[in-house]
């Protein structure tokens, strides 16, 4: 049978980018003029305010129509923005990827990156580049041809003026090294016509792109800890490196995702740089003769960072994206609920806007936290995502579970998140009037937040409510060790209720899930290489604590892919017979030095049955994907509507984080 239901998820920061795409008209050279004058930098923007539009390429010599991936289709998908069309129209793509990036278009044909092809391993990325024919007058494309070699992972692909030529950051055909925030890539280029024979010129290094036909920009953090922009030259006949690859860019600024003229011919590059003093990603450009810089973006939006910049074929116009800015025309609210497409035609999507959502009895309400730092720390959606009600405004709080019993309450943790085995963290029912949920409101004003637990007792986190609703499994330090344990909903230990112990070990077992069915609690652990705290597999056990067994997903017992997972969030479909789980098989989809943060770009969400089989990959991005709740298939009805209007929220757009690992005190 089939999965079926509905599932909520959180991703990492995506909801809030608003990203568009912009361009300025680059300035003259000048020996004198060092930083350019904002008054005729002229900024436009090429894309229509929709969803989420960044990644883009000129598609054309006057520098107006640009090729860019968006997410207004529910997945990254192609489009090409014409100056005069009210909305892009799509460009040939693979049919049924859920994930694409990097488009650029020469000679007629659409080069890109795409996730469709299962390369049948775990933890190897899906990712790499195909090309597609351009709708010609009959109407007609050719279909999508893969350009990397099968068992070969690249992203980052660059196409020459000429679109004779291709260079990529590849994995090549080893498998991931579980690198994730600087790739272990190497730039290798081949001819787009022999794809098959390439050349390594770059043993280490990301984001290539020509200046010419025989000379490739690329970045990689240099010796001295800086990222920097690194040349070398191609032979036009062999390909093979003609000469040392040389550093372009000083230490003392973080340049990144370089881009240069394609047609060759300008002394300009342009860089993404990250500066001391200044926390804003901005795009500069950089003198190859005199070596200095000068910066563009910083004068039109200094407080917005600026991502990915992109000449025209003629060097006159530079793009890149950013924030389209809280009074522009288009989305400038983060929607409570964004539908997203699903793999698999049972199955319902939706991602939302919090974290650690789960459903009501009833399926009529979602629970979700806020940011654990700033914002409420409970909310209540309506489930066809047109509501919002702040149920707790007390921050501190993660993880939701709806007791299936009472539907004013829900439980959760109160506490710093991400904490030792000893902080204090406590389980916490949370009582409201659900009446209390009418559209004239847009908070509770009677909800209680009342400790089960003790204070004392050590780190208490992740409650998992059983179907009869009077007990919860939860995860606590109190020993030392993070095991599970079990406690009455209604009184808990603070009001003398007994605490059973389910799983004991020096060890981590952690994230319980109770099956609807009530026979089974699902939950993540370590407990099979206890001394390593980066892989986690999953765990059934009956509530009595018997019947104690791992479920090996990535490969049989025994095996090294076993060994190498890292499985958590795990949940139960409303049936019981499947599982729902955050994981890292997909390996990286895109360079995460190209984007704002993500805690950790590999995570996206599988089901499998309770043996391990069935395998299906649910989420494909360059996001971190999790905290999933499944719920049934009539959950959100009506949320279709958001797809024909302005969906419904409050929290402004463009609030978001560089990624946090980068850092200027090197």
């Amino acid at each position: 049978m089939e999965p079926t239901g509905t599932i909520l998820f959180a991703s990492v920061g995506v909801t809030g980018f608003g990203f568009d795409v912009f361009s300025v008209a680059v300035p003259p050279t000048s020996e004198d003029a060092v930083v350019p004058d904002a008054k005729k930098l002229d900024e436009r923007r090429h894309t229509d305010g929709v969803s989420v539009n960044f990644n883009a390429q000129f598609a054309d010599d006057a520098g107006d129509a640009v090729a860019f991936v968006s997410e207004r289709t529910g997945a990254a998908s192609l489009f090409l923005s014409k100056p005069g069309s009210e909305r892009p129209e799509p460009l040939p793509a693979a049919e049924g990827s859920l994930f694409h990036d990097r488009p650029t278009v020469r000679g007629g044909r659409v080069y890109f990156v795409s996730a469709h092809e299962n390369p049948d391993q775990p933890f190897r990325s899906w990712a790499a580049v195909y090309s597609a024919r351009l709708l010609g007058g009959d109407g007609e494309g050719k279909a999508v041809e893969r350009v990397t070699p099968t068992g070969v992972v690249d992203m980052s692909p660059a196409v020459s003026a000429s679109g004779d030529l291709v260079a990529v950051a590849s994995y090549g055909d080893r498998p991931w090294a579980f690198d994730f925030r600087v790739l272990e890539t190497e730039v290798a280029v081949f001819r787009a016509a022999d794809p098959a024979r390439r050349v390594v010129v770059a043993g280490r290094g990301g984001w290539p792109v020509w200046h010419g036909e025989r000379t490739l920009f690329f970045h990689r953090v240099a010796e001295d800890g800086w990222w920097s922009v690194f040349r070398v030259d191609v032979s036009p006949e062999t390909l093979e490196p003609a000469g040392i690859e040389r550093r372009v860019t000083p230490p003392g600024v973080h340049c990144f995702t370089p881009a240069a003229a394609g047609r060759g011919g300008c002394r300009w590059i342009a860089v993404a740089t990250r500066r001391k003093g200044r926390a804003q990603r901005h795009i500069e450009l950089f003198d190859l003769e005199t070596e200095r810089f000068s910066p563009l973006t910083e004068l039109l939006n200094p407080d917005i960072h600026h991502y990915n910049p992109f000449f025209s074929a003629s060097g006159a116009r530079l793009g890149y994206h950013r924030f389209r800015g809280v009074d522009a025309p288009g989305d400038t609210v983060i929607p409570y609920l964004q539908p997203v497409r699903s793999p698999v035609s049972s199955i319902r999507m939706l991602r939302v806007n919090g974290t650690f959502p789960s459903f009501s009895p009833d399926a009529s309400h979602i629970a979700v936290n806020g940011d654990f730092f700033a914002t409420p720390g409970i909310m209540v959606l309506r489930s066809d995502g047109t509501r919002r009600w702040t149920i707790s405004k007390e921050p501190g709080l993660f993880y939701t579970t709806w007791s299936p019993t009472e539907r004013g309450v829900v439980f959760t943790s109160a506490g710093p998140i991400f904490e030792t085995p000893k902080a204090t963290v406590r389980i916490a029912r949370v009582e409201f009037d659900p009446s209390e949920l009418t559209d004239d409101r847009k908070e509770v004003t009677a909800a209680t937040v009342r400790a089960l637990t003790r204070p004392e007792a050590g780190n208490d986190a992740f409650p998992a409510v059983s179907p009869c609703g009077r007990w919860l499994a939860f995860r606590s330090g109190r020993t030392g060790h993070k095991n599970l344990y079990v406690i009455d909903t209604a009184e808990g230990e603070e009001r003398g209720g007994a605490v059973r112990r389910l799983t004991e070990g020096e060890w981590i077992d952690t994230m319980p899930s109770w099956s609807p069915d009530g026979s089974l609690i699902a939950f993540s652990s370590n407990r099979h290489d206890p001394e390593n705290p980066a892989v986690f597999s999953i765990y059934l056990v009956r509530p009595d604590g018997s019947g104690l067994r791992r479920v090996y997903v990535a490969g049989p017992e025994g095996s090294a892919e076993a060994d190498k997972e890292r499985i958590n969030h795990v949940c139960f479909s409303p049936d019981s017979q499947w599982l729902l789980f955050t994981a890292n098989f997909g390996g990286v989809m895109a360079e995460p030095i190209s984007g704002p943060n993500q805690f950790q770009p590999y995570g996206d969400l599988y089901v499998c049955r309770l043996d391990g089989s069935g395998l299906r990959r649910l989420t494909c991005n360059a996001y971190e994907n999790g905290t999933p709740a499944w719920g049934p298939l009539s959950a959100g009805l009506g949320v279709e509507a958001l797809s024909l209007g302005a969906p419904a929220g409050e929290d402004p757009m463009g609030q978001f984080d560089e990624p946090l690992w980068l850092t200027c005190d090197v």
